[in-house]
């Protein structure tokens, strides 16, 4: 399937231009199409007629087909996208993804902004370029839905990080989000302490190495590192899952970050109790304003 359709969107394109494809060719292609649907539809139909016998809805069912047949990262990806699109919405809208009464949101944004606008100009005069270059009617509309969707997806990955920021909520615990791709919970009572703590990581955005410790950089670096007395789950944007029992990550302001912590209402609820000096900056100050 992930050789067929891909071809099968480059012929289309092929034909759309004008080059000339022997009937033979374009028959084989359709037919294996038509086969890898029919292998696809041969698979998931056993499986949903299962989950019905078993007392299943035909929803219930039907998603638990596609989950046996499709992969856990194509299907988050899909989720991903849905949601960013959803993001965009709350950010024309200025609102932000759930935020619990009394929970204090922290942006995390700023390292990334600017080259998320920079990545929307250069898509901006791509699409400019591409439309007085290419010379047939059809590819360019093509092409412009193509560009033009690309922009919106480059948006909603910024409105997703805007309207879903890390959260130290009413109880004391702590959620970390980045956008639509990671969502981590820690309850309060296994927060240990917390500093002010600036590092620069190197590999992508998660990162967890053999100690348990989990980075989650934006524009490659962390601000923050909270330290828990046992590990906590998460899932990574693919579908993996991982545990980390020390969490690094940026927030904008983090000496407010650490501060939510130490509040009169959070802090007797953290086991144990956090105190100045476990949250004193660590041996790498912040540079000067």
């Amino acid at each position: 399937m992930w050789a067929v359709l891909p071809g099968e969107v480059a012929l289309a394109v092929c034909l759309v231009a004008g080059v000339r494809i022997p009937g033979a060719v374009l028959l084989g292609a359709e037919a294996l199409v038509v086969g890898v649907l029919a292998l696809e539809a041969y698979v998931m139909w056993p499986l949903y007629a299962a989950r019905r016998r078993a007392g299943e809805t035909r929803r219930e069912a039907g998603l638990s087909a596609v989950r046996a047949v499709v992969p856990v990262a194509v299907r988050r990806l899909l989720v991903h996208e849905f949601r960013a699109l959803h993001s965009l919405g709350l950010w024309v809208l200025r609102r932000r993804h759930r935020i619990p009464e009394g929970a204090r949101p922290f942006a995390y944004t700023e390292p990334q902004t600017g080259i998320m606008w920079t990545f929307v100009f250069v898509s901006v005069v791509e699409t400019v370029v591409l439309a007085l270059v290419i010379p047939w009617p059809l590819v360019h509309a093509i092409l412009l839905v193509v560009d033009v969707y690309g922009i919106v997806i480059i948006l909603a990955l910024q409105a997703a990080c805007v309207t879903r920021p890390h959260l130290v909520e009413a109880d004391g615990s702590l959620r970390l989000r980045y956008g639509a791709l990671f969502d981590l919970r820690a309850p309060a009572s296994v927060i240990a302490s917390a500093r002010v703590d600036r590092r620069f990581p190197g590999g992508g955005l998660v990162r967890v190495d053999e100690g348990g410790t989990l980075d989650l950089a934006v524009g490659s670096q962390t601000t923050v590192t909270v330290e828990l007395t046992e590990p906590v789950e998460f899932v990574r944007p693919l579908g993996r899952r991982g545990r980390a029992r020390t969490l690094r990550f940026h927030a904008d302001d983090p000496r407010a970050a650490v501060a939510a912590f130490l509040t009169p209402s959070l802090a007797p609820q953290l086991a144990p109790p956090l105190t100045p000096e476990r949250t004193a900056p660590s041996s790498t100050p912040d540079p000067p304003a």
